[in-house]
């Protein structure tokens, strides 16, 4: 169940620092005035204030925010009411106080009130009001989808995993990417990264999370423009938990999985490997889910001559093409020795049922030395790439600090979302 989202504003204070000199030095320091001169000072910045939307605006997407362009002060309040309604609407300003969010997306074919006051260096308020009105519900719309879920447990690599259907094109990926929120606790810088046809979209950190992480997250695109005429489907919420550290290698040269926990080894086991005709994908693959039975069917995709239905145990998805880790006590005799699989990790089944009680969802698996590469996008890939290539997939510039670009409205900066 979708927990209630609330947002509270944080405005920064910022005192001035002062330089003092040592007493009884005549000398200037630091281009002071000369002695006797009067000293200068930069003048005050002029008290600015506007807001958005421009006054009786019509026809906005319901995903609208409330500009608040200050100079010379600072944002002090902020409140939407539907017109003609007394209740106040919750949101939370932006770290950078460019506008206020609302917590939720707008009603479609309403009138809404907005009055911001913003107070200047001298302490001088001014209170603005503006009205607009939302435009009439689209019939044209993106598909999205969130894989991470409310009081769910995940691996160190999960990473945030967005989907759009169809995907959002390149000019159009800055104006989502904006709407997409991420916050963790305890405070973890990250990017987000679009796979080419920009289907997915990942967000992870430089690192793998701090086991105890908690991930709060708000895809905000419900009724926002994704395309030219075509708009986001809804607003996705989740909070969760990243577990303990787990971490699989697979070394195809000796045809081994060494499981590793808190950085420690604690199991190695024989494995079998994608034959040369069907190879396993060399990277960085993270377990996306887990069937302790399932049927492996692949008939449609092969043929009568070459297809096949096998019952499975302990599989764990590791691309979208279907390779996984799973029980295949018909290859134990190969295991460790040669590759005879279709793409897959063969392990004996007290192996596969041992790292399947092992494992969570967002676990990372690390295959090395196989004749195929793993494909961007087959998968949850985030983790395929360095730092520096993956911050190349994001629509907005990614700070070299890593510093707060587009944090959940109203935290305290703890993620860059570039």
């Amino acid at each position: 169940m979708s927990r209630v989202w609330r947002f509270v504003a944080v405005l920064a204070v910022v005192a001035p620092l002062a330089l003092t000199g040592c007493a009884g030095d005549d000398k200037p320091r630091f281009g002071s005035a000369p002695s006797g001169a009067a000293p200068t000072s930069a003048p005050p910045v002029p008290f600015e204030f506007s807001v958005t939307p421009a006054a009786d605006a019509k026809n906005l997407p319901i995903s609208t925010e409330v500009g608040t362009l200050v100079k010379g002060g600072t944002v002090t309040s902020v409140a939407l009411t539907e017109t003609g309604g007394t209740k106040q609407l919750e949101g939370a300003l932006r770290d950078d106080l460019s506008s206020w969010v609302p917590a939720s997306p707008l009603k479609y074919s309403k009138s809404y009130t907005a009055t911001v006051t913003a107070t200047s260096a001298a302490g001088q308020a001014e209170t603005k009001t503006t009205t607009f009105t939302t435009m009439a519900k689209s019939g044209s719309t993106t598909g999205t989808g969130l894989y991470l879920f409310d009081d769910r447990e995940y691996g160190v690599a999960m990473p945030v995993v967005v989907e759009f259907h169809p995907g959002v094109k390149k000019e159009d990926r800055a104006a989502v990417q904006q709407r997409m929120f991420v916050k963790t606790d305890p405070p973890q810088p990250g990017a987000w990264h679009w796979v080419e046809n920009g289907t997915q979209v990942f967000y992870r950190a430089p690192e793998f999370w701090q086991p105890g992480t908690t991930l709060s997250v708000r895809i905000a695109v419900g009724g926002h423009p994704t395309a030219k005429g075509r708009y986001g489907d809804m607003d996705r919420k989740a909070t969760a938990k990243i577990g303990g550290k787990l971490v699989m290698e697979v070394d195809n040269a000796t045809k081994q999985m060494s499981v590793f926990k808190d950085d420690q080894l604690i199991k190695t086991m024989p494995v079998s490997l994608g034959k040369q005709s069907t190879p396993s994908s060399s990277g960085t693959m993270i377990v996306m889910e887990k069937k302790e039975e399932t049927v492996f069917d692949t008939f449609a995709e092969l043929g009568p001559e070459l297809g096949y239905r096998t019952d499975i145990q302990f599989a764990q998805r590791l691309t979208w093409g279907g390779e996984y880790i799973h029980a295949a006590p018909w290859s134990v005799a190969d295991q460790g020795r040669r590759n005879v699989s279709h793409g897959c990790v063969n392990l004996a089944t007290d192996n596969a049922r041992w790292l399947f009680q092992q494992t969570k969802i967002g676990d990372p698996v690390t295959v090395k030395g196989t004749e195929r590469k793993l494909q961007a996008g087959n998968g949850w890939t985030a983790w395929d790439l360095t730092w520096e290539e993956f911050v190349k997939g994001s629509a907005l510039p990614v700070a070299a600090d890593l510093g707060p670009q587009t944090a959940e409205p109203g935290a305290t900066p703890t993620a860059a979302a570039g």
